[in-house]
């Protein structure tokens, strides 16, 4: 039976978006392990060995494939202390830094990176512990050193070895890393320009009353090791992304869904997307209390049609005080992937704009708004 729907998001997220979201569950990630057998792009990995003890990344180390190439962009990895941050940047202009989610890396800006690159210095970065990034030395099982502060003092770090630390940059991020865009200009306010967030809400702010909505929230919170040993080889992977993936309104593209399937093929960066989530508890209590003032940055909110809606601008609303909502046009959650050249876009549209603008027609909410 799927959970009744919590009130706050029953009027927030449009009526088809609620359904897709609720109605998932289970049932979708059992039907989608039909299409394992046509996935070749990951090996299988060897069973990780059920024990009594608390996992930690030490039990189960793999390398992960290396990243994609994307013509017209150079990737490597810098150097933070206690880190190896993964990057992709190419482009000229004002530093705009992106910022992908769960389960996925940079690469689910692959299609909007170039035309973004017309216009903008694009630095794409995997989180630590996710894609070619390696995982924090800080970072420990049950959550520990994944807290959005630890993680955006890290992204912060990577970003001014890579020569841009002194200057103001724009953050786009979906999902999870939405939720660090914000981090980032909670921390670092006088260092962003704006942000445009995307299908996401904050920790003490809304998120909870997704956990009902699908049971990925609260199995990736459970300790060690009971999401890493029910989720302990490629097969049972790839069904827990395609469950995932079915809250996209518009296909992802296999190509996409390959190489983040190939990406999540090694335990410990699987064991790092659950430590994210360990995280949450943590990351509610940071959240609500350095909310002593909003924000004034001009914070673009982005929800699917089919998906999050407004809620994502409602969430955010209350940590800043120059939020713009924006529908984006029969997407689900994968936005990025679903429709890049909405996102492509508005982006450009949100980030170049003077505030308080006209739109052209279907960018409605591209403009920032007016600062009140």
């Amino acid at each position: 039976m799927v959970a009744a729907v919590p009130e706050l998001l029953r009027k927030a997220i449009p009526a088809r978006g609620w359904r897709r979201y609720a109605a998932g569950g289970i049932a979708v990630a059992l039907a989608s392990a039909g299409t394992i057998t046509a996935v070749t792009a990951a090996p299988a990995q060897a069973a990780h060995v059920q024990s009594t003890h608390v996992a930690s990344v030490s039990d189960y180390q793999c390398t992960p494939p290396p990243s994609p190439y994307l013509p017209g962009f150079q990737q490597g990895n810098v150097s933070i202390p206690g880190d190896s941050i993964h990057y992709v940047t190419g482009g000229n202009g004002p530093v705009l830094l992106l910022l992908a989610g769960w389960p996925e890396t940079w690469w689910a800006y692959n299609e909007v990176m170039p035309a973004l690159a017309k216009n903008y210095t694009v630095v794409a970065l995997d989180l630590p512990g996710l894609g070619n990034s390696t995982f924090p030395a800080n970072g420990e099982s049950n959550g520990d050193g994944f807290t959005g502060a630890d993680i955006t003092a890290d992204l912060h770090a990577a970003v001014a070895a890579l020569g841009y630390g002194n200057q103001t940059i724009d953050i786009l991020g979906h999902d999870l890393g939405a939720n660090l865009a914000y981090d980032y200009a909670r921390l670092y306010p006088s260092q962003v320009n704006r942000i445009l967030v995307m299908e996401s809400a904050l920790n003490g702010y809304g998120l909870e009353s997704l956990y009902s909505a699908a049971f990925h929230f609260l199995l990736n919170e459970q300790p060690p090791p009971t999401p890493e040993d029910i989720i302990n080889n490629q097969e049972a992977n790839v069904a827990y992304m395609n469950y995932l993936y079915s809250f996209a309104n518009k296909p992802v593209g296999q190509q996409n869904m390959n190489v983040f399937y190939a990406a999540y093929s090694c335990p410990q960066v699987r064991e790092a997307g659950y430590d994210y989530y360990r995280a949450f508890p943590q990351d509610a209590t940071w959240d609500t209390t350095t909310n002593t003032s909003k924000l004034t940055v001009p914070l673009g909110a982005m929800g699917g049609e089919d998906s999050f809606g407004s809620f994502t601008a409602t969430s955010f609303g209350n940590v800043d005080s120059n939020v713009t909502t924006i529908i984006a046009p029969d997407s689900g959650h994968f936005i990025p992937e679903e429709d890049p050249a909405f996102l492509t876009e508005c982006a450009n549209l949100f980030f170049s704009s003077t505030p308080g603008g006209t739109a052209p027609s279907g960018y409605a909410g591209c403009i920032p708004a007016a600062a009140s």
